[in-house]
């Protein structure tokens, strides 16, 4: 049973007296203790839609169209009051640069008892406690006097572990993680996928996980859709997208990986489409080798294929 259901989600941008679609009918289910995996290049629409979920939008954008259930209700109607009590703790966010979410001037220790005080209805010591044992969930050493130290005093990779204390210490049942490995070196890397993991085995969390990265969707995820141009071109599972791609888009991302076996890299050419780009057909037209004449005139629906969804006239 999906735990969260974005249906038919359209979005546009008013910019210069004029509004602008960056969403085009969206359409993502998240099931209990799942990673889905949105994948796609930067600027095609796979944060603003994630953000959509937690209603953290830029005052210029404005959703048109859609619904957005979790637990039956659809947070696109619910009050203010009742969105800020799921923001955090039932649906965290983990995102890409830690230091835009940790306040410089209090220590760890004061930021994370603020939101288990907030959220979880624990005072003083028994909330003191909590942040330790999370902090030790995601295997910061020496805990009890980290929690004196602050945001600067921690490396890349440990403030991440934090952000991730965060949302593990309100019990949250979803966690957006939003390129959370983006800033940080190979190695770290690694470790900080492996937590997620360890955290979604152990307390069946789900994760909507955002990346433009093929190889650690590859490894992380259970399910990846791609993203491009504000539409979703593929859904199915990572090994599925990985080793079966239907989609050129999808192809052209696989062959841009670097591997041991070449010396010379794929790269897709041309640029995305800017979100004030109007464009009949399929948007990916312009870069695409398979490209027919059919592409230009017609913009193709999303079909299912045996288990996997593509949208590409290809297949039709």
């Amino acid at each position: 049973m999906s735990i969260l259901e974005i249906k038919n989600l359209n979005l546009s941008f008013h910019s210069q007296d004029k509004d602008y679609q960056a969403l085009y009918n969206v359409n993502l289910s998240l099931e209990k203790g799942e990673m889905l995996a949105l994948v796609g290049e930067s600027g095609c629409g796979k944060t603003i839609t994630a953000m959509s979920v937690l209603r953290l939008l830029p005052p210029n954008a404005k959703i048109t169209s859609g619904e957005i259930i979790y637990k039956n209700n659809n947070l696109l109607t619910i009050s203010p009051k009742n969105m800020t009590k799921i923001r955090g703790k039932e649906i965290a966010l983990v995102p890409q640069d830690p230091m835009t979410s940790l306040n410089p001037l209090y220590t760890i220790g004061s930021q994370l008892t603020e939101i288990i005080e907030t959220h979880q209805n624990l005072r003083g010591e028994e909330a003191l406690k909590k942040a330790r044992e999370v902090l030790e969930q995601v295997k910061i050493p020496n805990a009890k006097e980290r929690l004196k130290a602050y945001p600067h005093e921690f490396s890349g990779g440990m403030r991440q572990r934090v952000i991730i204390a965060m949302a593990i210490a309100c019990n949250s049942e979803i966690i957006i993680a939003d390129e959370p490995t983006t800033a940080l070196d190979v190695t770290v890397q690694a470790q900080i996928m492996e937590l997620l993991k360890d955290i979604q085995k152990e307390y069946q969390t789900s994760f909507l996980f955002i990346s433009h990265d093929f190889g650690l969707v590859y490894e992380a995820a259970d399910k990846a859709a791609v993203m491009y141009a504000g539409h979703i071109v593929e859904k199915s599972t990572s090994k599925e997208l990985f080793y079966n791609p239907k989609h050129p888009y999808t192809k052209a991302l696989i062959k841009a990986l670097p591997n041991f076996n070449t010396t010379k890299l794929d790269s897709i050419e041309g640029q995305p489409p800017s979100v004030k780009d109007n464009f009949k057909g399929c948007p990916f037209e312009p870069r695409c080798k398979e490209r027919m004449d059919i592409c230009s005139e017609i913009r193709p629906q999303l079909i299912k294929i045996n288990d996997s969804y593509v949208s590409c006239h290809l297949w039709n």
